[in-house]
């Protein structure tokens, strides 16, 4: 078999047939021949490879749905002797938009925190590489929060932005002219921030509990958050660590006589109570 080496059109061999340099994908697309008597044609490429009888000097029409799949196809035309020539087949328009976004839940205002990432294809399913706008929004109850226009290199575009101060689902949007997808980002509060607890003397030691805790940005942490309590009195030091329920955190605690208790949560320590005890 005898390969073309230019990229066509040209004629191939003893000038036999002749492919275009590109076409599109999902379009129909007409081979001419030359000569007369019959010939077999054979076609392969990406998902295809099929064998047809073919009159020289006719063209050879190739069905759209033949020509699905971008990439490089090769022609070949066999009478006698055989030529060959490649041909390649371009994305068609885009027509959709697949978007992944990270995470999907994240704390507060934290830097560079949500990212995401646009992939455009067309409707066969090939990643389109034609350049492209995509708009990537973020949006918070009906606020817009960040928006940013990138251009598709090799048919994807993506982002990084900073999580917004509230609590709540963030929408990040992207879209270009034709179509938009949306996904939802969880925002949920960070470390507590500013623990405060009160404490009393009960029957059976001591009773604390902390006020409704916040993060720094004023949003209500998430119940099973671990508060620890640390109380020092004259036995020695005990700890209990207690999950947030609706909001707050208590513990109840052993202790016959004066003690200090401590509160903290991670590296973010509270204030002390002093019960019986000097300050």
């Amino acid at each position: 078999m005898m390969l073309c080496t230019a990229v066509c059109p040209v004629f191939c061999g003893a000038q036999q047939l002749q492919v275009p340099a590109s076409a599109v994908a999902g379009q129909d697309l007409n081979l001419t021949t030359a000569g007369s008597g019959r010939g077999s044609f054979y076609l392969l490429g990406p998902g295809i490879s099929r064998k047809t009888e073919v009159d020289l000097g006719e063209p050879i029409d190739l069905a759209g749905q033949d020509l699905r799949n971008a990439g490089e196809y090769t022609a070949v035309l066999c009478a006698g002797s055989c030529q060959s020539a490649r041909f390649f087949v371009i994305a068609a328009k885009p027509s959709s938009l697949t978007f992944l976004v990270h995470p999907s839940r994240v704390p507060v205002a934290q830097g560079d925190a949500i990212s995401g990432v646009a992939f455009s294809f067309d409707p066969y399913h090939n990643l389109t590489r034609s350049p492209l706008n995509i708009r990537f929004q973020l949006g918070f109850k009906g606020t817009a929060l960040w928006a940013r226009t990138v251009r598709t290199q090799n048919g994807v575009a993506w982002f990084r932005a900073n999580s917004w101060k509230s609590a709540g689902p963030v929408q990040v949007a992207a879209s270009s002219d034709q179509f938009s997808t949306t996904r939802v980002v969880q925002q949920v509060a960070s470390d507590p921030c500013n623990l405060r607890i009160t404490g009393q003397h009960t029957r059976t030691g001591i009773l604390v509990q902390t006020e409704p805790v916040h993060d720094c940005a004023g949003n209500v942490v998430s119940d099973g958050t671990v508060i620890t309590f640390t109380a020092t009195g004259a036995d020695g030091k005990a700890t209990v660590d207690a999950p947030i329920k609706q909001g707050v955190a208590s513990a109840q605690m052993k202790s016959a006589g004066p003690t200090v208790i401590s509160v903290a949560s991670g590296v973010v320590m509270g204030n002390e109570i002093h019960l019986g005890a000097q300050p």
